[in-house]
């Protein structure tokens, strides 16, 4: 079933008791709350999930010192490229289509409830991975903090768990509190690298200010495909928009400017961020540099040129800069869960919301015990020392992104092709052309992308070109596909009123009570 930009999914759903045909229980309603976020609350949410800081100082030293990549700003630029064109079908079809659950409403109603199942499980998977991988990191920083400032061992899992439970509590708080938190950290970790940023290019090696890097002739060897696996991770978060459309006022307007937005800031940081390190250290430098400091590369050359104080205020950011992160990738599965739960993909009380918040409160419930589990699995079986590169908890961060990118990978596709079917179908084809045709592009470049990570999986968490690693984690995202696929088809068969809610979201109730009142 598919609706206009008319249709009853664009209106503001009602909330309560008295809310008609909308079912309530225990005072929590099946409809999330409207008119909460605009186009600076919703942006800073989103991009939160990006961490700034986190990839400046974490992904951009793997990608140049493991694949030995120099122009990594250009393929920053090329894959800001790929994902505008992505944004263009997905965009027009958030004027569409309003649910909790984006990529997989999205892929229903281009591809069918069936399809829509097996887009939501490996949706609930891959966000959640990432959303657990990067307390490993951040536990990882924290400790690290604590024994080079105070002289306390720490173990990583003591700040992981209390991050997550700080977490946890924020995300029962209404969502312009956790915008307002996300928002101040961000706006600083942007401050603090522009002007490193700066800083850098007025004092370059000494091989001056040059543009090697994005000199298309350092995009050779095999280590290419594998940089673009590493550094599209790094823009997830932007397609995360669609998730709070109805919480959003005017989402038609707000949700596709959110996007564009997103993906121009993230692709420009990037590209100019990651120029100016090759600047810092000179493109000649610069590989050699960060496979000898890895993450320690930012401070490194920001403590050479802006001092020790400012290097310890970064170093803070990084910290709370994977706090925002896990803040937004927490609200996002929260919201699919809800989102599944309304449709019957999920036992139905993770379909409701908190009456005193209107936030998703059961779904966060159930990914804050999750990541407990998950975080105390890898802690029990972490034997070595904190800064051991072999330890855990760096696994935990390394093999729970990667499985969590790859399953983003694989539905931004799924939701090109959903995009073309969509308006295909509704005779739309002709006046949409320019923007099916972008997201056919941006699909078959995805596609690329998704097997050169499978190809590379060894490389990207470091397992090794033997190991049953290689096929197990990517498995991961494969298993919640076959299994999303296979609850779809029982549904269709047992449930055909609940396969047929499938994306819906809302409208579905709505649809249901303008049928009891026409009964």
């Amino acid at each position: 079933m598919t609706t206009g930009s008319s249709s009853t999914s664009d209106a503001r759903p009602a909330t309560g008791p008295e809310a008609g045909g909308i079912s309530t229980f225990k005072g929590q309603d099946r409809a999330l709350r409207a008119d909460r976020l605009g186009t600076a609350g919703l942006l800073l949410s989103v991009l939160a999930a990006t961490g700034p800081l986190m990839v400046v100082a974490g992904v951009m030293p793997t990608t140049f010192g493991v694949m030995g990549i120099v122009g990594q700003p250009l393929i920053f630029v090329i894959l800001g490229v790929v994902l505008a064109l992505f944004s263009f079908g997905y965009a027009e079809m958030s004027r569409h289509v309003h649910n909790a659950g984006a990529f997989y409403a999205y892929i229903s109603r281009g591809l069918g409830g069936t399809a829509g199942a097996g887009a939501a499980l490996v949706a609930l998977v891959a966000y959640s991975a990432l959303h657990i991988g990067i307390y490993g990191i951040l536990g990882f920083e924290v400790s690290g903090l604590f024994a080079t400032y105070l002289e306390i061992d720490l173990a990583w899992w003591i700040p992981a768990l209390v991050a997550l439970a700080a977490v946890g509590v924020l995300a029962w708080l209404k969502i312009d509190v956790n915008a307002r938190v996300l928002g101040v950290l961000l706006l600083i970790e942007v401050a603090l690298v522009v002007i490193f940023d700066v800083v850098a290019v007025a004092d370059p090696a000494k091989e001056g200010l040059s543009l090697h890097a994005f000199n298309p002739e350092t995009l050779t060897g095999a280590g290419v495909g594998t940089a673009l696996c590493f550094c599209v991770a790094a823009f997830l978060g932007f397609e995360q928009a669609p998730v709070y459309a109805e919480e959003t006022s005017r989402p038609q307007v707000v949700v596709a400017r959110v996007m564009f937005l997103a993906v121009g800031f993230v692709a420009v940081f990037f590209a100019v961020s990651s120029w100016a390190l090759t600047v810092a250290a000179g493109p000649n430098g610069i590989v050699p540099a960060a496979q000898e400091q890895s993450a320690g590369l930012l401070f490194g050359l920001t403590e050479s040129r802006l001092g020790a104080t400012f290097t310890d205020v970064l170093h803070v950011l990084f910290v709370t800069g994977m706090f925002a992160a896990v803040l937004s990738f927490h609200n996002v599965v929260a919201r699919y869960t809800f989102a599944m739960g309304r449709e019957g993909l999920l036992p139905a009380t993770f379909g409701r919301t908190n009456s005193a918040s209107g936030a998703p409160g059961t779904g966060s419930l159930l990914q804050t015990v999750i990541s407990a589990v998950v975080i105390i699995a890898f802690a029990v079986t972490d034997d070595k020392p904190v800064g051991d590169p072999t330890a855990p908890v760096l696994h935990l961060f390394t093999w729970m992104g990667n499985v969590g990118a790859f399953g983003v990978i694989l539905l931004m596709a799924a939701a090109s092709l959903a995009v073309i079917v969509f308006f295909v179908r509704r005779g739309a084809a002709r006046a949409q052309a320019w923007r099916l045709t972008a997201s056919a592009v941006a699909g078959i470049a995805l596609l690329v992308i998704a097997g050169y990570t499978v190809k590379d999986f060894d490389v990207l968490v470091g397992s090794g070109p033997d190991s049953a690693l290689n096929w197990l984690l990517p498995g991961i995202i494969v298993l919640a596909a076959v299994a999303g696929l296979f609850l779809g088809a029982v549904l269709k068969s047992r449930k055909p009123e609940a396969h047929a809610r499938i994306g819906l979201g809302n409208e579905a109730f709505q649809l249901e009570k303008a049928a009891e009142e026409n009964a």
